[in-house]
């Protein structure tokens, strides 16, 4: 309860700042509208999106029926400013937050951070200085976001428990959206490109390239409201490390615009099929701000 009483004080003291802020908005559009991650913010803007995301299992490629209930909670936060005048370079930084428990511990227990040492492990898992850039000046809709994580956690796995990757991971997203006549629909694309690396024995991750492709489709009723579908496909390919790994899910939800500069998000997928991965679903839920 402690917990959540926190985070409803932290959400209501975000809105309040960003409802204050609004008239640094620049467009009569809401900014899920206007700023999908294809767009880049302008010279002296702030970009801040804190996302969290549950993943929860009690199924995997690894064995046949059901298996004691896994769940991983990361929270990440991101934040970026620009820089130049015509709205092509951002830069920034990303951190994350991991929350893991196994053993058949309910999903919700990822937010006690009791340290049970047989079930749990939490902590600030990686940090990423990252870059926004337009490479193409005519196609501003056309984006690339590059990150170089560097691990902070001792051990991948201690006691049987996953907590994240040991390894260093250059990654490289490439975005594009198309805004369909009339404003109503809107096609994102994403390609997201992370080459792990380090030593072999300390991350199952280390030398492989992981490939995932996304799609969503999104429909606004209004400007302050969209709902969306989406679908992607994760393949990691095997440059030395003789582990390969491919996933698919399919999801929806939902985006609102709470200010001029606030929106929340709310998204779930499912795993519907794979090869070495869980079977398992996402709840997602997110805050962005830009002003």
């Amino acid at each position: 309860m402690q917990f959540w009483t926190k985070r409803v004080a932290l959400v209501a003291a975000l809105c309040t700042f960003f409802g204050i802020s609004a008239q640094d908005s620049i467009s009569n559009q809401s900014n899920i509208q206007q700023y999908t991650p294809s767009k880049l913010i302008g010279k002296g803007q702030y970009d801040l999106k804190w996302f969290n995301n549950l993943y929860t299992e009690t199924e995997s490629t690894f064995a046949v029926g059901k298996q004691p209930r896994q769940t991983f909670f990361t929270s990440t936060l991101e934040a970026y400013t620009g820089i130049g005048n015509n709205k092509r370079w951002n830069v920034g930084a990303i951190f994350e937050f991991r929350s893991n428990v196994i053993g058949g511990r309910d999903a919700l227990e990822v937010f006690k951070f009791d340290g049970d040492e047989t079930t749990a492990r939490s902590g600030l898992t990686s940090i990423a200085p990252s870059i926004k850039f337009v490479p193409i000046a005519s196609v501003n809709n056309f984006s690339i976001q590059s990150s170089f994580f560097i691990p902070l956690v001792d051990n991948e796995t201690e006691n049987g428990i996953f907590l994240d990757q040991k390894g260093y991971i250059w990654q490289n997203r490439f975005f594009y959206d198309h805004t369909f006549p009339g404003e109503k629909w809107q096609l994102f694309s994403e390609i997201n490109s992370e080459l792990s690396f380090g030593d072999q024995n300390e991350s199952f991750a280390n030398n492989s390239l992981n490939l995932t492709p996304g799609l969503f489709l999104s429909y606004f009723p209004s400007s302050k409201f969209t709902v969306l579908v989406l679908a992607q496909h994760s393949q990691r390919l095997d440059l030395g490390n003789n582990f390969a790994q491919d996933f698919t899910a399919l999801g929806g939800g939902a985006k609102y615009q709470l200010t001029k500069a606030l929106n929340l998000e709310v998204l779930y997928t499912n795993f519907v099929r794979g090869n070495n991965t869980g079977l398992g679903e996402t709840f997602n839920i997110g805050l962005r701000a830009i002003y």
